[in-house]
C-alpha cells in the first residue's frame, strides 16, 4: 500500500508541471499562484446572450459512445478510486498505465476495434506524449455497451468545455443556488464550500475542466471582485451518470441548477426606479434571505418591519430582487418580488407573497402614530388594549367572524386550531377595549361550539397564528 501511495504521489508531481501550461486547468483568485494565461483562453464572443430555454439543447447535445466521432477530445481526470484501478493500457506494450500518470492528459478518440479474442478496445492518442492507449470494454460488444451511460472512466469531455468558453466567457449570469466552491490547492483539486447570495449578478471570468461527471468548471466574479466556481454538466456526454442521479444534491451541478442568464437589454423602468431609497414596511409576515456571519439564511420577517430599498436588480420576466436595510437594525435583506399585479398566466398576483403590493406598504406605515408597545405586539402577533382596527388586522389578520354586542360595539372573533378562541372587543372609538382568549368546546364533528356566537371554529381562514 505504501508503494501505491508513493507511486500516486510521484504521478501527481509529474503532472503538476504539465498543469502549469494547461489552459484547461483554471483556479479562482486567492490560490497562491495563477496559472491562467489570457492568451491561452478562447476569445470572448460579443454576441447577444443566448436564450436560456434553448441554450443547452441547441449547443450541448448529449452524445452516447455510439455517436462518438474520431477526433473528439477528452481529459483524464481521475478520482480517488481511479488511482487504484487503472483505466488505460499502453497500446504498444499492452501494460496498464497509472491513471495518476495520465492525469490531465488530453485523449483524442480514435475509434474502436473488435479483436479476434472477442474483446473490444476503445482507442485514444494522448496529445501530450503522442502515445496510443486503449480502454478495454469490460464485457459485451461495443454496440451493446455504447448505448449505456457507463462510458469510459476518468474522461471529462472537452467538447463541452470548449463550447462553453465560446459562448459564456465574459457573460453576465445570475446565481441560482447558494452553494459554490473556492479553490484551495494550486496543484491538486482542493476546494472549500462557500455560501453565496442567490440571484447575484456575476461575470464569467474563466472556464476550464472540472470533473468527469461535471466537466465544465465555471469561475465567476461578483461586483466586489470575489471569485467562486461551480463544476457543471452541460451535455452529460460520458458523465457516467444516469439522468435520475442529477437531482437533489447534484442538481446544483447542472448548469441551470447554478446559473441563469440575464437579459442584456433588461433594465429597471423609471416607474420602478422611483422605489429606490423609499421606506417601506411589511404588511404581512413573509420570508426573505439575509446574510449574517458570512452565510446567507432564509428568515421569516414579521409584520410591521421597516426597510429602506437600496437596490432593485432585474432577474427575469417581471421579477426583481430587492436589496433592503432594516430601518432599526440596519441588517441587509433580500426579497424576490414582482410589481405586476397580473402573473405570467394572466392570473392575479395580489394574493401571492411575491407581489410587492401584498407584501409591502409605502412609508413608515403607522410607525409615527403607533406606540413602541403596540409595534412590539404587532410583530409578535398579539392584540392589546388600545389598538386600532388596522393595527389588529396587521397583528392577527382578518377575523373568522365579526359580530356586535348588545351595546352595538364591534367584536371580532378568531379561532385557533387547538380550540382556543380570541374575543377582541372594540369601544365606541373603534379601539380595542379587551382581548381575551377562551377555550372553545368541540362537538362530535370536531367543530367549535358557537358559545358567544358568530364563529364556526376550525382553522383560521387567514392561517395567522394568535398568541395569548
Amino acid at each position: 500500500m505504501k508503494r501505491i501511495i508513493l507511486m500516486i504521489g510521484i504521478a501527481f508531481a509529474m503532472q503538476s508541471a504539465i498543469a502549469q501550461d494547461n489552459p484547461y486547468i483554471v483556479k479562482t483568485k486567492g490560490v497562491k499562484k495563477s496559472i491562467v494565461k489570457p492568451d491561452q483562453l478562447a476569445p470572448v464572443e460579443q454576441n447577444a446572450a443566448p436564450e436560456n430555454e434553448d441554450f443547452l439543447s441547441k449547443n450541448f447535445r448529449f452524445q452516447s459512445m455510439c455517436d462518438w466521432k474520431e477526433g473528439m477530445r477528452f481529459m483524464v481526470i481521475p478520482e480517488k478510486y481511479d488511482l487504484l484501478v487503472n483505466t488505460f493500457r499502453d497500446a504498444t506494450t499492452n501494460k496498464e498505465v497509472s491513471s495518476g500518470k495520465l492525469r490531465h492528459c488530453i485523449m483524442i478518440y480514435k475509434g474502436h476495434e473488435l479483436l479476434s479474442n472477442g474483446r473490444t478496445h476503445v482507442n485514444f492518442t494522448c496529445a501530450d506524449d503522442n502515445r496510443n492507449y486503449y480502454y478495454e470494454l469490460p464485457n459485451g460488444t461495443f454496440e451493446d455497451y455504447c448505448f449505456g451511460k457507463l462510458g469510459v472512466p476518468t474522461l471529462a469531455y472537452l467538447g463541452d468545455v470548449d463550447k462553453a468558453r465560446e459562448l459564456l466567457l465574459g457573460k453576465l449570469l445570475l446565481t441560482r443556488t447558494q452553494h459554490f466552491r473556492v479553490d484551495t490547492d494550486y496543484d491538486g483539486d482542493g476546494y472549500r464550500e462557500v455560501t453565496e447570495e442567490k440571484n447575484k449578478v456575476v461575470e464569467v471570468k474563466a472556464i476550464g475542466v472540472g470533473t468527469r461527471s461535471f466537466p465544465v468548471k465555471i469561475i465567476v466574479e461578483d461586483e466586489n471582485g470575489h471569485q467562486f466556481y461551480q463544476n457543471v454538466a452541460m451535455s452529460k456526454t460520458n458523465s457516467g451518470m444516469r439522468d435520475d442521479e442529477f437531482i437533489v444534491d447534484n442538481e446544483k451541478f447542472l448548469f441551470k441548477g447554478s446559473f441563469d442568464f440575464t437579459d442584456d437589454n433588461m433594465a429597471v423602468s423609471q416607474d420602478i426606479k422611483e422605489y429606490l431609497g423609499q421606506t417601506v414596511f411589511t404588511k404581512i409576515k413573509t420570508s426573505m434571505s439575509s446574510k449574517g456571519s458570512g452565510k446567507v439564511r432564509d428568515i421569516v420577517v414579521p409584520r410591521f418591519t421597516g426597510f429602506i430599498i437600496d437596490e432593485i436588480t432585474p432577474i427575469k420576466g417581471n421579477f426583481y430582487t430587492l436589496t433592503m436595510r432594516d430601518t432599526e437594525t440596519r441588517r441587509v435583506y433580500y426579497k424576490d418580488i414582482t410589481f405586476s399585479q397580473v402573473d405570467e398566466q394572466g392570473g392575479l398576483n395580489d394574493k401571492n407573497d411575491d407581489y410587492f403590493g401584498r407584501v409591502f406598504g409605502l412609508g413608515e406605515g403607522m410607525a409615527r402614530t403607533t406606540s413602541k408597545e403596540t409595534r412590539a405586539a404587532i410583530r409578535e402577533g398579539r392584540v392589546i388594549p388600545g389598538m386600532t382596527k388596522d393595527e389588529v388586522l396587521m397583528a392577527v389578520g382578518e377575523p373568522n367572524s365579526k359580530i356586535s354586542d348588545s351595546e352595538g360595539n364591534d367584536m371580532w372573533l378568531y379561532a385557533r386550531s387547538n380550540g382556543v378562541i380570541l374575543d377582541v372587543k372594540f369601544n365606541e372609538q373603534g379601539s380595542v377595549a379587551s382581548a381575551k382568549a377562551r377555550q372553545g368546546s368541540k362537538n362530535a364533528k370536531g367543530k367549535h361550539s358557537r358559545r358567544g356566537g358568530g364563529i364556526a371554529g376550525g382553522k383560521m381562514k387567514t392561517g395567522t397564528p394568535i398568541n395569548e
